[in-house]
């Protein structure tokens, strides 16, 4: 028994070992990996800068994942981005001196890491990289990714602060990349499609975003009342709720079939309002767990799957992340 154990157990790690290496992400070679490898924090508000590599985001493949609470990552938008994600978010903190900081609470924020050091001056240097070859194509704006180079990315901006002060802050800030016309916006008749999409949410003033002329910031729309007449197209871009609260408590972390039903209803009704569909506070554990609602969510035609780990979201087997007992797919 003791040689059948040991021989078992050896056959059991070879065939755990072989999976892992067989079904492991491959290494990444871009541009853009190459600045999440080699990022460093922001100092004194001033956004890290890197050397341009014309293979910045070579053969990266767009995916509908949004990236939950982006600034908490190792690597803030670089590293979404170099997964193919098209979707950011930062919860922004309005400051005495009019400064916009990034983090979940105001306790946790620093002066150092602002809007503008970790996203706008990120972004506008990137689509001014990715445009810089189409000066004779002023109609033509390019977006961040080379294999879908007409895929508008979403900057979610989640107002934390009071949103009457933080309003005008924002605009101001949002200036540099409104100026190169890179923004998406809706000019009273027709919806221009931008390589980058501001989305509000949190406290987000829908009252403002209406009334906007030429609006350029879009709303965050309660996907539990989406079929309200006053979301459309024209002023809001996803329709979101946290999972509990629109299908219920989730009970060992599986959805019933009537709370599938009921999410099938809520991504309708959202489809057919032109907005796409976000659930956050999804199960992050067990994996096998969280991989089945991300399936069953997808498979129900959601719009973005708000994910915390990149790299299980967008690069591996889900339907291989726990193989014998072991979670193949550990948060990264």
């Amino acid at each position: 028994m003791t040689i059948f154990g040991t021989i078992a157990g050896g056959v059991y790690i070879t065939f755990v070992s072989i999976l892992l290496k067989r079904l492991a992400p491959s290494p990444k070679n871009s541009g853009l990996q190459h600045i999440v490898d080699t990022w460093q924090e922001p100092q004194a508000a001033k956004a890290f800068q890197s050397d341009w590599r014309d293979d910045f985001s070579r053969d990266i493949v767009t995916k509908s994942c949004h990236s939950h609470n982006d600034y908490w990552r190792s690597v803030p938008l670089y590293a979404a981005l170099a997964a193919g994600c098209t979707s950011i978010e930062a919860d922004i903190w309005l400051t005495e001196d009019g400064e916009l900081r990034v983090s979940h609470s105001w306790k946790s924020t620093t002066s150092d890491r602002t809007l503008k050091s970790l996203y706008i001056d990120p972004l506008v240097n990137i689509l001014e990289q990715r445009n810089a070859t189409t000066a004779s194509e002023p109609d033509k704006k390019t977006g961040v990714f080379d294999m879908d180079p007409s895929a508008t990315t979403v900057l979610l901006i989640d107002f934390k602060s009071d949103p009457a002060a933080t309003w005008p802050v924002l605009l101001s800030q949002l200036a540099a990349l409104r100026s190169k016309d890179w923004l998406t916006y809706y000019d009273g008749s027709t919806l221009h499609t931008g390589p980058l999409t501001v989305v509000g949410t949190g406290n987000a003033p829908f009252d403002l975003i209406q009334s906007m002329t030429n609006r350029y910031i879009f709303f965050d729309a309660p996907l539990r009342s989406v079929s309200d007449a006053k979301y459309n197209t024209t002023n809001s871009y996803y329709a979101s709720a946290a999972l509990s609260d629109a299908v219920g408590k989730l009970w060992f972390a599986s959805m019933s079939p009537k709370q599938v039903g009921t999410v099938k209803q809520q991504v309708e009704a959202a489809r057919a309002k032109g907005l796409k569909s976000r659930y956050w506070g999804t199960p992050n554990w067990p994996i096998g767990k969280r991989d089945e609602i991300w399936e069953t969510l997808m498979g129900l035609g959601v719009g973005v799957l708000n994910v915390d780990d990149l790299v299980s979201a967008t690069m591996w087997n889900w339907g291989f992340c726990v193989v014998a007992g072991i979670a193949l797919c550990g948060n990264s």
